[in-house]
């Protein structure tokens, strides 16, 4: 029995990538009555006695999990975040970064399109990166896009870890990708090939070697759409607001109306940012006004 990492789904089988060599495997006929399904970025224990055939025994615990695009163990995930068309908004990048927390992965925030916006607009988003610097988010921002010096940022991130890439439709996900690997297509089409597959049969799902790590290869983590979290848990993913949380006057404050808050005091002299907290509220109020959701049978 051996141990490795499964590098691709594609319509049943998955590959397995194990002391540098890629296995083509099945997962074992209980997986389906034990309703388990491997996903890509899973470590897997299997048993193969050709590269061509062999079977999943055992999936290895996860440290996460995402529904889209279906990986697990995710180290980070990269938002790519356009300054201008589509227009910026901090409310769906600070969703964004909430999504992340909920899920343990590290969030890496890279700002794109900055030649599409003056000098003094650029200002604006310095004093904003700043912002999220201090809060602990690694950011990348540069004046010129996907100049050399903010590629060197991005690669260097990207090195030893598995990378989802987030953001909306048009900020420039896989324009990011093509300026860190340019022959990332070429990649693709070569184990396409090898693997004996179309383009357009089925979808596929896999982790491709960028930088000295692995990124998820189709940008578009969206599990950002819905927060299925309780109000009262929102400020525990905002790091800034958890790491002052103990010194509120009453123990669970959400930071609302409660005297003595903590975070509040932050946000009033400027040790924390208004726009995070302004758009706290706006999910809080969203949460507490959710209904619930119960699952249906299909």
């Amino acid at each position: 029995m051996s141990e490795g990492q499964i590098r691709q789904s594609l319509s049943g089988f998955y590959d397995v990538f194990s002391d540098g060599k890629m296995y083509r495997t099945r997962a074992r006929g209980n997986f389906r009555k034990r309703r388990i399904t491997p996903l890509v970025g899973d470590r897997v224990q299997f048993e193969s006695s050709t590269p061509k055939e062999g079977y999943i025994l055992e999936i290895l615990p996860r440290t996460n999990a995402l529904t889209r695009p279906p990986v697990a163990n995710i180290d980070q995930g990269i938002v790519v975040t356009a300054v201008a068309a589509p227009e910026f908004s901090t409310n769906l990048l600070d969703r964004q970064l909430i999504a992340l927390e909920i899920s343990g992965i590290k969030p890496v925030i890279v700002f794109t399109k900055t030649d599409l916006i003056d000098d003094d607009r650029y200002q604006t988003f310095e004093t904003l990166a700043a912002g999220y610097r201090q809060i602990g988010y690694p950011v990348v921002l540069t004046r010129e896009p996907f100049s050399a010096d903010g590629l060197d940022q991005v690669k260097a991130t990207l090195a030893d870890r598995v990378t989802v890439i987030m953001g909306q439709t048009g900020a420039g996900k896989s324009t990011l990708l093509n300026h860190i690997a340019p022959d990332l297509e070429l990649a693709t089409g070569e184990i396409s090939t090898a693997l004996n597959r179309g383009k357009h049969t089925t979808r596929k799902v896999s982790l491709m070697p960028i930088a000295g790590g692995l990124v998820a290869d189709t940008p578009g983590f969206s599990s950002y759409d819905t927060l299925t979290i309780g109000y009262r848990d929102l400020g525990h993913y905002f790091p800034e607001f958890l790491a002052v949380a103990n010194q509120c006057r009453f123990r669970g404050c959400v930071h609302l109306n409660e005297p003595g808050c903590a975070v509040k005091e932050g946000v009033e002299s400027g040790d924390l940012m208004q726009s995070r907290y302004d758009n706290y509220l706006q999910l809080l109020t969203l949460l507490k006004n959710q209904k619930p959701i119960y699952n249906k049978k299909k």
